[in-house]
């Protein structure tokens, strides 16, 4: 992971301007809380947060995108999401409680990250109080993809999840690798190719 010179450049403005639209923070505000923000270079396959490691960030990813997942007891990865640009990515509970993280979250494209370290982000709620509601918002927002993931992919054939990706969720199937794809949809990687015959050869896609 590294630590790039802080900079203001479109990759801060990016930040900025996801800050502005919460609507939550003032002008003034969104400047302060952006220098608490350092923008974190990471190359496709590296670690943000590993798993067993204590989560030293939260990151809004401004470029690129990153899996989560945890380590089954076979030693395969079971993805449960992919964050891209203008999402925050960590594990909330754990980072609060500064504990060891349950689950990885590695870039699955060469990424910039703006890291907020634990120590700053409760200096940053200590001097912005509206930062509560934006967290608050972004763990919502995250309980409502977890019950859509369930409701849209839970106990249904292979075939209907690829189709259901594919109406909903494109951006996978454009810049997520064909096993990590199958992982988080919960088939085997020769599934999710029998799936994509299939739609191939009823001439829906």
């Amino acid at each position: 992971m590294k630590l790039k010179e802080r900079k203001d450049s479109p990759m801060t403005d990016t930040l900025k301007k996801y800050l502005s639209m919460t609507g939550a923070l003032s002008e003034e505000e969104i400047h302060f809380s952006a220098d608490f923000f350092k923008p974190i270079s990471l190359k496709k396959g590296d670690f943000f947060i590993k798993e067993g490691d204590t989560c030293r960030y939260i990151g809004f990813i401004v470029r690129g995108a990153v899996k989560a997942y945890a380590i089954d007891k076979e030693g395969i990865e079971n993805i449960t999401c992919f964050k891209f640009e203008n999402e925050f990515a960590t594990s909330f509970s754990e980072f609060v409680a500064q504990e060891k993280s349950r689950r990885s979250i590695r870039v699955i494209e060469d990424s910039i990250i703006y890291g907020i370290s634990h120590p700053d982000y409760l200096h940053l709620l200590g001097q912005v109080t509206a930062w509560n509601n934006i967290i608050k918002s972004v763990i919502a927002r995250e309980y409502s993809q977890k019950e859509l993931y369930l409701l849209n992919y839970n106990n249904r054939s292979a075939l209907d999840k690829y189709r259901h990706v594919l109406m909903n969720e494109p951006m996978l199937i454009r810049r997520v690798a064909t096993q990590d794809l199958a992982s988080y949809l919960g088939i085997t990687q020769r599934s999710l190719t029998r799936a994509k015959g299939q739609l191939h050869r009823s001439k829906e896609l």
